[in-house]
């Protein structure tokens, strides 16, 4: 489970802290410790909490009261009989039940969804503000749509409002979204003034791989890949996600494979892979073809995908790539040709294969992890 990671919004566990730590530190990070030995769905004793942790029972039992009452935690069941006499020990698991978070997703192009989630991500509420193809995403309308959605809730219950975003985030702070048409947008400050309670602003791709890794079929090592109008990615190295100096890490959409003819790009290079193999940009190649000049087309965009990703897998030892994007792109044709190139390219005798596979977690995939990115970052309060 993810314990640690850098600077800004999409993680609780954040580096930068001071030298010294101060009891409230300590309190953060045991809370963390045991919040992610849980989350989502596992269930675990005290005891085992102290031994797994290093903590000791009381400091366990003292956390743990504290989380109970937060309704962080429920109590849920006891372990099974053991043999002998002995009382039976009580198991702790995530409460889904208690808390509530507001989840907004702006990563689709024409629509901005919201839901109400529990604290697994799961919608109890949801609304969508459709817009028209000359519109743009204001933030005028994402106030509307929280209030809308608070409306039916109880306040106390509310912890906190996640956003997911496409674009490089910084602390709050949407520096640069080619898709939204944004730049400097200091969305978190004008959200939590206006509503006062915390606002997690996430990389939309983060948050997606947020879901895949808590919910789907990822380990601790992965490189998550979205193709939509745009192409982001997000890697998680022994749990850690990297996000670079300039948070601007998954910003491989923007790789030139063609810096010199290939078509212009609004970020001020030509021929980046968003322009070339972008969703939209590969359904504008095929309109009008037949079937066999559109497998052809995508069979080409599986091959440059792969081509592009080969440096990144021998770099960091990458054995698992999730690739997130609509069905008619990322088909079995893709995954097949991109696979065969990215075998030549990368499998050696010290490189076992890294496999491409297609994302399982649905359409919801970024709204369900920022609303997870809130609950990771309550426990530091």
């Amino acid at each position: 489970m993810i314990v640690q990671a850098p600077a800004g919004d999409m993680f609780p566990f954040t580096a930068g802290r001071p030298a010294k730590a101060s009891p409230s530190d300590v309190r953060r990070m045991n809370r963390a410790l045991i919040f992610n030995l849980l989350f989502p769905s596992n269930r675990l004793s005290r005891a085992d909490l102290s031994r797994m942790t290093g903590l000791s029972r009381v400091a366990v039992s003292d956390v743990v009261s504290g989380m109970l009452e937060e309704g962080l935690l429920q109590e849920n069941g006891h372990e099974a009989p053991a043999r002998g006499k002995g009382k039976r020990a009580t198991l702790l698991s995530v409460d889904p039940g208690r808390l509530r978070i507001i989840s907004v997703d702006l990563s689709q192009e024409h629509l901005i969804r919201g839901a109400v989630t529990n604290l697994h991500g799961m919608p109890e509420d949801h609304m969508e503000v459709a817009l028209g193809p000359d519109d743009r995403i204001e933030a005028d309308a994402i106030v509307q749509l929280i209030d809308q959605l608070r409306a039916d809730i109880d306040a106390s219950s509310l912890i906190g409002i996640g956003i997911a975003v496409p674009g490089v985030v910084n602390d709050g702070v949407i520096e640069e979204s080619t898709g939204l048409g944004w730049r400097d947008v200091d969305l978190r400050t004008r959200l939590e003034t206006r509503f006062t309670v915390p606002v997690t602003v996430s990389n939309d791709v983060v948050a997606s791989m947020l879901t895949e890794r808590f919910f789907g079929q990822a380990g601790p090592n992965l490189m998550f890949v979205q193709i939509n109008r745009g192409i982001g990615s997000a890697t998680l190295i022994d749990d850690v996600p990297v996000v670079g100096e300039r948070h601007a890490g998954g910003e491989v959409g923007h790789i030139s494979l063609d810096p010199e003819h290939g078509p212009a790009c609004p970020c001020g290079k030509r021929g980046c892979m968003e322009r070339l193999i972008s969703a939209n940009a590969l359904r504008r190649r095929m309109a009008g073809m037949d079937d066999e000049g559109k497998t052809a087309v995508v069979r080409e965009a599986g091959v440059l995908f792969a081509s592009a990703m080969a440096m990144t897998v021998g770099l960091l030892d990458i054995a698992d790539i999730c690739l997130y994007g609509p069905a008619d792109i990322v088909n079995n044709v893709f995954l097949q040709a991109a696979q065969e190139r990215l075998d030549a390219m990368t499998t050696s005798k010290f490189h076992t294969r890294t496999v491409i596979r297609r994302c399982q977690c649905g359409a919801g995939a970024a709204l369900r992890g920022a609303s997870v990115a809130v609950a990771l970052r309550h426990l530091e309060a």
